[in-house]
């Protein structure tokens, strides 16, 4: 397993800045803190020195070595409007509007990956996710062939024999009722980032229906889907339509789907929709005691990780490690 160790021993080979949106946030300040102690990460904390020192010092954190920037002075802000325009320019943005735009550390953050000041950026522990994500899509753009931003989270199962159970499932947490094709572009970028955490991947297009004991359009997309992944993925064992008990349980694969070489044994799960995925990893998360990471965003030309605002200092510090070693 592509292990938090291995991770960290990446990044000390080839240390990362990462932009953190919320500088003054209490749980944000605390897992930077710890990556400073590390030394491996170099936090850049967005918001004015005075009060970004101020909340760390009455925290009692120490953030000494971290990088604070405030937007509002900024020496290079001028040239960070003017590039903000050129991108904007189909929309007819204004140098006074990209300044008012810019003020919000989503906006300024994201920019600051376009410039190239810095590696990776997490955000999302007082933005929402469209807040997060808005941005990174009109300034980063999705990568070369792809048409959309998607997302997965990667859900682990400590093991005392350290031998830990690994899954991705997608999408969780961005496109809400995605299309066949869609789904084909989520199953791809959804197995390229479960082989990042050492996971083999076998991937279940999920239904209510196995191989067509249910019908319905729903039926149907999940079995077109499965069918052109199939096709644009021809090395990656991927199958479905199946139900997810006969997606993970050997059993009820004999059963329901005897020659399929997924079935019983799925690690890659692909849902139909945001209410399906996002209901199924916060079970596995709640009754299944996996920890869930995520969600880890895809498609983009720059790492850029959403947090929930439910978050803790613990899963801000493990999603930036998830963030620096995967940018």
């Amino acid at each position: 397993m592509y292990t938090f160790g291995t991770m960290i021993q990446k990044l000390k080979k080839d240390p990362k800045r990462i932009v953190f949106t919320e500088g003054t946030d209490e749980r944000i300040l605390e897992a930077a803190s710890r990556l400073l102690a590390g030394n491996f990460l170099t936090p850049v904390l967005l918001g004015s020195k005075k009060d970004v020192e101020a909340a760390a010092e009455e925290a009692g954190y120490n953030i000494r070595g971290a990088e604070i920037i405030d937007p509002a002075n900024f020496d290079r802000f001028d040239e960070m409007v003017e590039q903000f325009c050129e991108i904007r320019k189909s929309k007819g943005v204004t140098p006074e509007q990209a300044r008012t735009i810019l003020s919000g550390g989503n906006y300024f953050g994201t920019m600051l990956i376009k410039m190239g000041i810095a590696d990776c950026l997490l955000g999302g522990a007082t933005y929402s996710t469209a807040d997060t994500v808005r941005p990174a899509l009109q300034i980063i753009k999705t990568k070369p062939g792809n048409k959309i931003v998607s997302s997965c989270f990667i859900l682990v199962r400590p093991s005392a024999t350290g031998d830990n159970e690994v899954l991705a499932m997608a999408d969780c947490a961005i496109n809400i009722k995605p299309n066949e094709d869609e789904l084909v572009e989520i199953c791809g970028e959804t197995v390229s980032c479960a082989k990042v955490f050492g996971v083999d991947p076998k991937v279940a297009f999920l239904s209510y229906s196995t191989f067509g004991s249910g019908s319905g359009e729903d039926v149907d997309k999940m079995r077109n889907a499965c069918r052109k992944a199939k096709a644009a993925y021809p090395d990656v064992p991927i199958d479905g339509e199946l139900q997810f008990d006969a997606a993970v349980s050997p059993t009820v694969a004999r059963t329901k789907c005897p020659d399929s070489a997924v079935a019983g044994y799925a690690n890659t799960f692909i849902f139909p929709d945001i209410n399906a995925g996002n209901i199924g990893y916060k079970i596995a998360q709640r009754m299944g005691s996996f920890e869930a990471y995520g969600p880890i965003l895809l498609g983009l030309n720059a790492q850029i990780n959403d947090l929930s605002r439910g978050c803790n200092a613990q899963e801000v510090y493990s999603m930036a490690i998830i963030t620096g070693a995967l940018a």
